[in-house]
């Protein structure tokens, strides 16, 4: 059921990404100093402790890196608190936060099944793919909810047909000690940088970097 789940949503995606070529085919194309001009991202936060993961390794993004978006499922009215939170703490009140929250449907819920998924993320990506193609980031950074799968295949889309060179890092959860999340499985050899939290599970994925726990 994943390769099916899989190989429908590969079709559906580049369906939604030829509409937006085409859209957007007369657009420039803008290209960035790496040294001197500021690093746009956006980062997917899930709920919970996927919310927690995000918010920590925001954190330690410097002040390079901005503007930051931040993606959030529509009815994660918690996840985006924190958001405010964290970026209010990041700067003080003082500093004003180059900063924006968007807000997406569920691409699937805990415990849904594989085949009702199809559905809510096809739904999931006729929001994120016109939001993606008009913030066209510089990194994307997420840590595995079903909410980054459309915004990650969004960036890699921008990426082979040269719309723009985002990178995309992927973070497994803690919570995945031996064995990947879906959204692992499904972005882990098509991404540009893919961390793990736990070594186990770098030895098991050898295209997986260890880089310890997120939240101490």
């Amino acid at each position: 059921m994943t390769l099916d789940y899989f190989f429908v949503l590969i079709f559906f995606l580049s369906l939604i990404f030829l509409i937006l070529r085409l859209w957007t085919r007369n657009s420039k194309k803008y290209t960035r100093s790496k040294d001197k001009d500021p690093a746009s991202v956006l980062m997917v936060a899930g709920s919970g402790g996927h919310t927690r993961e995000i918010l920590s390794l925001a954190t330690t993004l410097g002040k390079h890196y901005s503007p930051r978006y931040y993606i959030v499922a529509e009815t994660d009215s918690v996840s985006e608190a924190k958001i405010h939170y964290c970026e209010k703490q990041r700067g003080g009140d003082d500093v004003p936060q180059e900063y924006q929250i968007f807000t997406i449907p569920r691409s699937r819920e805990v415990k849904q099944s594989y085949l009702t998924s199809i559905l809510t993320t096809c739904r999931a990506s006729l929001s994120s793919f016109p939001l993606v193609f008009k913030l066209q980031p510089d990194v994307i950074l997420c840590n595995g909810p079903g909410t980054c799968i459309p915004i990650c295949f969004a960036g890699l889309l921008l990426k082979w047909f040269s719309v723009k060179d985002t990178y995309i890092v992927y973070v497994e959860s803690f919570c995945r000690v031996t064995s990947m999340s879906l959204s692992g499985k499904l972005l882990y050899r098509f991404v540009d940088a893919f961390f793990v939290q736990w070594p186990e599970l770098a030895e098991k994925y050898p295209g997986a970097k260890y880089m310890g726990p997120v939240v101490s």
